[in-house]
């Protein structure tokens, strides 16, 4: 019988993988991921980033979210880098905005 059947109370704490690199461009990589999917309510979980490359990171989501986590990064690959830097200038714009005048 396994504990989710005894019921398990910390069967919605599970989590999944959704990300495993390894190499100079790995934290780079799960970076970018993680900001996706926290900016579109998915938690995200991860190892901590180690100054040695070789060493993998990696990046989960609860099992409740991971049909959406995967979305997210479909539709954030779809929209390309080009949407990437269009949010990145409406960030920017915000932050100018919301700077006060006189300064």
């Amino acid at each position: 019988m396994s504990t989710t059947e005894q019921g398990d109370p910390t069967h919605h704490l599970d989590a999944e993988l959704i990300y495993e690199g390894q190499g100079p461009n790995a934290e780079l990589e799960a970076l970018g991921i993680r900001n996706v999917l926290e900016a579109n309510g998915v938690n995200v979980f991860g190892s901590e980033v180690s100054p040695i490359p070789s060493l993998p990171v990696e990046l989960r989501v609860p099992k409740d979210q991971v049909e959406r986590a995967k979305a997210v990064l479909a539709e954030a690959e779809a929209s390309g880098p080009e949407a990437a830097e269009a949010g990145e200038l409406l960030g920017e714009d915000t932050l100018n905005d919301a700077t006060p005048s006189g300064s």
